[in-house]
């Protein structure tokens, strides 16, 4: 077959422009059945989760799903993870573990209530919490351990229970990308203590909007949560509302809407994994015939809900070990979108390193060297998000595949130019610059 030119050198991109906006891609889905539940809170009058109704819904059928006694709805992922640390007893001034590699809300959810995050490398293949590296970071201060399913794949929660459990750490799941992922045929949200789970619409189990789900068997630890969710009032009680505050909280209600919404998205939960999955595998499956191109690992223990996919380079792999991964990088990414293949760099600093978090109290100084998989993975890597989602977007994906195919047979085009690019490393970037980077 005849190469055809890169679109970015003048040829035609391989993936038409406005498939970003097409019904392929379109995340949430939403059907009769999420416009007729919300139509039928509107017509009920029952918006708040004080009024017993779909909020209760949801509850019930995440813990049934989940495969635990307790769920509580709350106003977001970010919430659902401090009102975890709340409802652990974790005090002020405890260490947890943290990956060094996660969403924002990882870390500040922590700092939020006090508590010191203490920053662990990733695992280079799987790209969770290595247990060894946590195993290291323990101190007579460590109280508990966040474990985030990244990108939708459980970490090892063996290990990071075995180690829990000889230091008597509280192990909190950040399972907000990971709805319906199993490790060793157990659901995320009962693999420790406590989880937490996102709602935010572009999540696997979305609502319209913002929200959360809090997952736990400890009947003590979710009466703490409940007790914090709204202004520490106990609404257990079937009387009328005394407004008698027995802690200070503030207010993480999910609404009645958002909560009849994400209830038409969990009746296809399933059935959309299972199609994303297929449409996943088969997309990663013709990447990873191409030399030097890293596919994500599932190891077979577990399986991956994919909210996101992240792809590497290997410039060894390539033949180009002379030219710098973040360089690299950075022209294939030029290549790919100029075809209309959406990839970009996501979380590009680690955790430690974000502005925020850098001169926290109690914590150590960043020091790059102590992350070395973590900056790896950011170099050498580029994501695609969301496209995936929808389950009709399996012709779509075969475009993009096209697409990398396409650029991989025109390397030698490339190379001189990530070889003559002038780069600096994304962690040594701040804001904008290395966001857009």
């Amino acid at each position: 077959m005849a190469k055809s030119r890169l679109a970015m050198f003048g040829g035609s991109r391989t993936v038409e422009a406005g498939a970003g906006t097409s019904a392929q891609t379109a995340w949430p889905i939403v059907t009769d059945t999420e416009r007729e539940a919300v139509l039928g809170v509107l017509d009920s009058g029952r918006f708040t989760s004080v009024e017993r109704g779909e909020v209760q819904l949801l509850e019930q059928e995440w813990a049934g799903y989940t495969g635990v006694r307790h769920c509580a709805a709350l106003s977001s992922g970010t919430a659902a993870i401090e009102l975890a640390l709340v409802g652990a007893g974790l005090e002020p001034g405890a260490e947890i573990l943290v990956p060094a590699f996660s969403f924002i809300a990882t870390a500040s959810a922590p700092v939020l209530r006090g508590l010191v995050p203490v920053f662990v490398d990733i695992d280079p293949v799987t790209y969770t919490l290595d247990p060894a590296a946590a195993a290291a970071a323990v101190t007579p201060r460590t109280r508990a351990v966040l474990a985030v399913h990244l990108h939708g794949l459980p970490c090892d929660m063996d290990a990071l229970q075995a180690l829990a459990d000889r230091h008597g750490l509280v192990l909190v799941e950040d399972a907000a990308q990971a709805h319906g992922a199993t490790y060793r045929g157990r659901q995320t949200g009962a693999l420790g203590d406590v989880a937490a789970f996102s709602l935010n619409a572009s999540k696997n189990l979305p609502t319209s909007g913002e929200g959360g789900l809090l997952t736990t068997d400890d009947d003590a630890l979710y009466e703490r949560v409940v007790l914090h969710r709204q202004f520490g009032e106990d609404l257990n009680g079937r009387g009328e509302r005394a407004y008698l505050s027995h802690v200070v909280a503030g207010n993480a209600k999910l609404s009645s809407i958002q909560a009849a919404f994400t209830r038409g998205q969990l009746s296809r939960l399933d059935e959309r994994h299972e199609q994303r999955d297929r449409n996943v595998r088969r997309f990663l499956g013709r990447l990873a015939e191409l030399d030097g191109l890293v596919t994500p690992h599932c190891p077979d223990d577990r399986t991956h809900a994919w909210f996101q996919l992240r792809l590497r380079f290997d410039h060894q792999r390539m033949g180009c070990p002379d030219i710098a991964p973040g360089a690299l990088r950075s022209v294939l990414q030029r290549a790919l979108r100029a075809e209309g293949v959406p990839v970009r760099p996501y979380q590009s600093l680690p955790l430690p390193a974000q502005p925020a978090l850098r001169d926290l109290p109690g914590t150590q100084p960043y020091r790059p060297e102590d992350h070395p998989a973590t900056l790896a993975l950011i170099e050498d890597s580029l994501t695609l998000q969301r496209w995936h989602l929808n389950p009709a977007s399996g012709p779509l994906l075969d475009r993009c595949a096209d697409a990398f195919e396409k650029v991989w047979g025109e390397l030698d085009l490339l190379l001189p130019a990530a070889r003559a690019t002038t780069y600096e490393p994304l962690w040594r970037q701040t804001g904008t610059a290395a966001v857009g980077a």
